[in-house]
């Protein structure tokens, strides 16, 4: 079955970057719903008939939104020159901030490299990009030399006997592949991530069955605070504990064991503090451990069996749900899942149950075309990032403790937003380029993001589209066994507030054990509060009669969130706290900020209209992403 994401029937360059931006071409996840197969899913399904039935006529050649497209036409344009503006060499604090700009790439401009995260993945990019191209060589000499046994017939090629070939062949190549990663990696320290992947698998297979889920969550939160608080158990500092010494005596360490430590630490690989991106391992080990604790519940009985399913055709739901075999919880298809090299230092997440199943069968939404459009959007995705670091120095200025009074209330807001958006993306290129190495070695991870940062109008649906893959985790280990959300009663609703802050206060300290991050994991669950009591408040069923009063009245709600999530994640993520105080007095010091923030809520609305029909767009065509 041809690829939707393929369009092979297109031709054309428009038609092609048409079908490099196709919902498809991010994520097959995002257009073939979750219980259904992907070569089960036809174009036109009857799911997809109800939905499209469901969305409203368009509106994108009416009046109305013409003179949505004069704003736009008028405030984008206007908004980039603000941040260009105040970036400029001419600027009068210009001096402040260009100890944090370098020579860049176009002629004449200098690039902001201010944030240290982002610096990093674009120094070591061309050589992560020989990584790529380097691992899916190296598998497929390891395939080479440990063959699949072939079948001559057709109907043999999904067969149980060349899927356990096949599991074997991909996990032994990913668990001997991890070893050699750590080491390069983390040098010594490796051996400290294998203890503790050690101590993992043994809470879950060693100790009795009822133990495991609260021994397994103890143990993996606790890892994260000492990884913090210990600074990644230094060799040297182990030494002087072992030998009782002070830090300074070393001139009697006759031993030679606080050397030695020294000595270690000093061979710490290209990665040497393998603490700071530990937290995604963690998530792993989680996964591992509740899944073969959920396995041992259907020991006795195969649901692919008593389904009648066919295993190398799954739901993404199925592969997520029905457990591993009782043989595939072995270590060694363990260190290869926790270690897996392309997702190992940032995600996407993959469930343990997901990982086997992928390496059991290929995925069938696996093609050549659709990777190299992925790579492609990639690339642009990375220009992007580029140009509006050549031009708009919006992170130099944030941390360069910039006077915020001598901005107006127009330059501080506009500096708040586009420092967000380079920390989406921050954010959104490393996720997109280690899921681009996972999809040509063969795994299909779900995609980390959904919609840009400025296309989100609801708390709730940007929770669900912002780091995808930890949210689906959050759900089925967090969220859905603390019972999921009800406001049917007063009880419900206060123990769906409680799962709600369990749920975010664990997001902040996985995140990082700082203040802000608390504040921001709980000014999240604040602003959710408005949406959904309005949602209670504002059933679309009884505005039914008046579908265009209800639609104004959301898109004012809808502006409202907006600047509640803008608030949240400069507090958490950019500015901290007292950062935020200090914009928002200059915003409302005098008149002319009050003027400002109207046009800014009107221009907001004006987006979030377009965003309703960026919606019901996807609607006409099926697609319900639900955020």
């Amino acid at each position: 079955m041809a690829s939707r994401g393929d369009n092979g029937s297109r031709s054309g360059p428009i038609s092609f970057l048409a079908s490099v931006y196709d919902l498809d071409t991010l994520d097959t996840r995002f257009t073939t719903p979750s219980s259904v197969p992907y070569r089960a899913a036809a174009d036109k399904r009857e799911d997809d008939r109800v939905t499209g039935r469901r969305a409203e006529p368009s509106k994108w050649n009416t009046l109305e939104f013409y003179v949505y497209y004069l704003v736009f036409l008028v405030a984008v344009p206007y908004m980039f020159w603000i941040a260009y503006d105040v970036s400029r060499p001419s600027d009068p604090r210009y001096q402040k901030f260009k100890h944090l700009l370098s020579d860049g790439w176009i002629p004449g401009r200098k690039i902001d490299v201010s944030d240290a995260q982002y610096h990093t993945f674009r120094v070591n990019l061309p050589y992560m990009a020989l990584l790529l191209l380097f691992h899916p060589l190296l598998r497929r000499v390891w395939n080479a030399v440990y063959p699949v046994p072939q079948e001559t017939k057709p109907s043999k090629l999904n067969s149980p006997e060349v899927a356990e070939a096949r599991l074997h062949q991909r996990a032994s190549f990913d668990a001997a592949f991890a070893l050699l990663y750590l080491v390069v990696l983390h040098g010594f320290s490796a051996a400290k991530i294998l203890v503790i992947l050690a101590i993992n698998y043994k809470i879950a297979t060693g100790l009795p069955r009822k133990y495991v889920p609260a021994v397994t969550w103890v143990f993996n939160i606790c890892t994260l605070f000492a990884n913090e608080l210990c600074e990644g158990y230094k060799f040297r500092d182990t030494a002087l504990l072992f030998t009782g010494r002070p830090a300074l005596d070393l001139v009697t360490d006759t031993l030679g064991l606080v050397r030695l430590g020294e000595w270690l630490d000093s061979h710490g690989g290209l990665m040497g503090r393998w603490e700071i991106l530990f937290n995604i391992t963690v998530l792993r080990l989680i996964s591992f451990n509740l899944d073969y604790y959920w396995s041992l519940d259907r020991r006795s009985s195969s649901p692919i069996e008593k389904k009648q399913l066919d295993p190398a055709n799954l739901s993404e739901r199925d592969r997520i749900s029905i457990p591993a075999s009782p043989q595939d919880y072995s270590f060694r298809n363990y260190l290869g899942y926790t270690i897996y090299a392309p997702l190992y230092l940032t995600g996407p997440i993959i469930t343990f149950n997901d990982y086997i199943s992928q390496q059991r069968y290929q995925p069938a939404t696996l093609f050549p075309s659709r990777t190299l459009k992925y790579a492609i959007r990639f690339g642009l995705v990375l220009l992007a990032m580029e140009l509006v670091l050549h031009y708009d120095y919006v992170g130099a200025i944030s941390k360069s403790g910039p006077d915020w009074s001598s901005y107006t209330p127009a330059q501080i807001s506009l500096l708040s937003y586009f420092n967000l958006h380079i920390i989406w993306l921050k954010l959104l290129l490393p996720w997109r380029f280690f899921r681009l190495w996972s999809l040509a070695d063969g795994v299909d991870p779900p995609e980390n993001m959904v919609r840009c940062v400025s296309d989100n109008y609801s708390t709730l649906s940007f929770w669900r589209g912002w780091h995808r893959s930890y949210y689906r985790w959050l759900l089925r280990y967090i969220y859905i066994p603390l019972g999921g959300s009800s406001f049917r009663t007063g009880f419900d609703a206060a123990r769906t507030v409680l799962t709600y802050l369990v749920v975010f206060t664990f997001v902040a300290l996985w995140h990082d054990i700082k203040l802000n991050l608390l504040i921001w994991g709980w000014l999240v669950v604040v602003f959710f509060l408005p949406e959904i009591a309005a949602g209670y408040m504002f059933p679309r069923r009884k505005w039914e009669g008046r579908p265009t009063a209800y639609r104004m009245l959301c898109c004012v709600g809808g502006v409202g969130n907006v600047l509640m999530m803008i608030s949240a994640n400069l507090v958490g993520f950019a500015v901290g706290l007292d950062g935020l105080e200090n914009i928002v007095k200059g915003i409302f010091r005098d008149y002319s900020g009050l003027v400002f923030l109207v046009t800014a809520c009107s221009a907001l609305f004006v987006g979030i209209q377009v965003m309703f029909e960026i919606r019901q767009s996807e609607l006409r065509r099926g697609i319900d992403l639900k955020c």
